[in-house]
């Protein structure tokens, strides 16, 4: 059976466990969900299944073509992959099979993938950690991200760590555990928080 699935992060809460304690967890909107394509080793070189999540009205024509298979002729618009290493997890899945959030139970450990939040321009000390120069004895190199090259070649070197824009990455985060599934509401609760804003798109694949 496919251990994975497609959501929407909702907002951040928090449970008690059976001692009482608070446990801080993120809810998330996952499925239903709809196989749309099953890669094979022989037909494509790896083994993956590919989910759609959440009905739209308009397609163009190449999505029409390739949503075709699914049952009904669903119009989804968000199509992601998953990579399987076993064959056998995939053998009986098909494209149009429906997957919701009973494929997990409580306690699963899970990866999530989600695009970070976007933070704007940020300087060396905040996007990659540098330390901060000397504060004192007439120092103005405060903040700055010191030296970026050598004498040769004398040019900037392509990977070097410089100010920019930082978030709005893809940011995977492993071995999450699912704390709580409402199968009836299609809920998944996670312990902890996990990569994204609110209503961002979540990728989540058992391990």
């Amino acid at each position: 059976m496919l251990k994975a699935i497609l959501g929407r992060k909702l907002k951040m809460s928090q449970i008690f466990d059976k001692d009482g304690r608070p446990v801080p967890v993120t809810v998330i909107s996952a499925g239903p969900c709809y196989v749309t394509a099953v890669k094979t080793k022989e037909k494509d070189g790896y083994l993956a299944v590919q989910l759609g999540y959440e009905k739209t009205k308009k397609l163009n024509k190449p999505e029409e073509g390739h949503l075709k298979k699914v049952q009904d002729k669903l119009k989804l618009k968000n199509l992601r992959e998953f990579r399987v290493k076993n064959a056998e997890e995939i053998k009986e899945i098909k494209p149009g099979d429906e997957i919701s959030v009973a494929v997990f139970k409580e306690g699963d450990r899970v990866k999530i993938t989600g695009i970070s939040k976007g933070k704007g321009f940020a300087g060396v000390i905040k996007r990659h950690g540098f330390a901060r120069g000397p504060e004192t004895h007439g120092s103005d190199h405060h903040r700055r991200p010191g030296s970026i090259g050598s004498m040769f070649p004398q040019r900037v070197l392509k990977g070097k760590k410089m100010p920019g824009h930082l978030g709005v990455q893809q940011v995977t985060l492993k071995n999450a555990q699912i704390v709580k599934v409402l199968p009836e509401s299609q809920i998944l609760m996670i312990k902890g928080a996990i990569p994204g804003p609110n209503k961002g798109l979540i990728k989540i694949q058992g391990q």
